[in-house]
């Protein structure tokens, strides 16, 4: 690369790079900003749960398989699946077909359906871990960046008292860093600023 062009390069957080476009798309655009919308919260406690063990660079391409297994991440619909549905499910090869994962993703609709109902909404409920506004860490290399934190242990516990399933502190530090209730964004990433902005 000519040396003109590597001084313009937009810099990203070190795990973003060398990614593939969806990859970086969703580095760009989604990871970060502050989710306030259950649907979308749903869908991520789902992918974040499938995600255990493995990388993310497989969630993210089986994203649309899971869209299209779940009902587009509508949890009282997900909350209805029957046995049958699920062995349907488990034959589609657009997911992680693993069966604890598959039943959990529904046992933790109605789980979801639960917390909507006593507190009005998932989002109202998570988000008052953090005082309903983002945390800003000034992280400035991905390697200080922590897999759990005092929050995410709390969420975790209160998650588990519930019963919701796969939802260990480090799958919740996750689901917080993609639904931006944290900024993880490295101090030098270009999205760093810009996700501050947004809390």
């Amino acid at each position: 690369m000519p040396k003109a062009l590597s001084k313009n390069r937009i810099k990203r957080c070190a795990w973003a790079e060398g990614g593939t476009a969806d990859y970086i798309a969703y580095h760009d655009e989604e990871w970060g900003v502050p989710l306030r919308d259950d649907r979308g919260q749903f869908e991520f406690l789902i992918l974040e749960g499938a995600q255990a063990g493995l990388s993310w660079s497989t969630i993210l391409n089986k994203r649309e398989g899971y869209r299209r297994n779940f009902a587009d991440f509508d949890p009282a619909k997900v909350a209805r699946f029957t046995p049958k549905r699920i062995e349907r499910i488990l034959k589609d090869p657009g997911i992680v077909r693993n069966r604890l994962k598959v039943e959990s993703a529904v046992s933790n609709a109605r789980a979801f359906l639960k917390v909507q109902k006593e507190f009005g909404s998932f989002s109202d409920y998570i988000w008052a871990f953090v005082d309903g506004t983002p945390q800003q860490n000034r992280f400035r290399k991905d390697s200080d960046v922590p897999a759990t934190s005092p929050d995410s242990d709390a969420i975790s516990k209160d998650l588990k008292k519930r019963g919701f399933r796969f939802v260990g502190s480090t799958i919740v530090y996750a689901h917080m860093q993609a639904t931006g209730l944290v900024n993880d964004h490295v101090t030098g990433c270009f999205r760093y600023k810009a996700c501050k902005a947004l809390a």
